[in-house]
């Protein structure tokens, strides 16, 4: 079975965003390792761990948390987001676009605080501007200044905060996301072809800097310290 979040094709409706996520992802967890040798990584609502092919032969230990729905997953929790793994296992907890599905924000970023060793990374993305997509249920989107309030609120330190999709992108990608409704199948391949093409192209307008503020997708970098 094809993997769309580590291998979108061109044709796919979230070609752009899909591979800038895992790019921008697995360079920051390579940059971590670099400096900080990656013993135990926490896949914190795992889903079926998309770059897990990627990450595993990085770290000594991979081990992927997620609800009793998911039978992938080597450790189970409910939806308050509380594992029983010890205090200070984790060297890095990855957190990739799951944020927004959680029923407790400051629940799940508390648990993974508990779990990170001191001076561990916390490495998470999730959306700025995006449509609903419950899996099984989705609540919450982030302004970035809201998101960064969220995270150092638990005790995080911010040390790179990246958006993917400026603005005139992401208004782009909604566009066609609700056109795509409207398509019969045959057609949303060519039309999500054209489409990516032009959020490429108009994803150019925009600096990094305005992207960081005003985008579709964030991936941080955060610390326990």
């Amino acid at each position: 079975m094809r993997n769309d979040r580590l291998s979108p094709t061109v044709f796919h409706t979230r070609y752009i965003v899909l591979s800038q996520l895992r790019d921008e992802t697995i360079s920051q967890l390579k940059k971590i390792n670099q400096t900080h040798q990656i013993e135990t990584l926490v896949d914190f609502g795992c889903g079926d761990m998309p770059y897990r092919s990627v990450i595993e032969p990085m770290v000594d230990k991979y081990l992927g948390v997620d609800l009793k729905i998911n039978p992938k997953a080597e450790h189970h929790i409910d939806f308050d987001s509380k594992t029983t793994l010890p205090d200070n296992f984790a060297d890095v907890v990855l957190s990739n676009q799951v944020l927004e599905h959680v029923d407790n924000p400051s629940g799940y970023l508390q648990e993974a605080f508990r779990i990170l060793k001191p001076s561990g990374y916390l490495v998470i993305s999730t959306h700025g501007y995006w449509f609903y997509h419950p899996t099984p249920n989705d609540y919450w989107r982030w302004t970035s200044a809201g998101l960064r309030k969220t995270m150092e609120a638990e005790g995080f330190k911010i040390n790179s905060f990246h958006g993917i999709l400026g603005l005139a992108a992401s208004g782009l990608q909604l566009f066609q996301d609700g056109i795509v409704l409207k398509l019969h199948k045959i057609l949303i391949p060519i039309f999500a072809l054209m489409m990516q093409f032009l959020i490429r192209l108009v994803n150019k307008l925009n600096s990094q800097e305005q992207r960081n503020r005003d985008g579709a997708v964030y991936v941080i970098v955060a610390q326990k310290l």
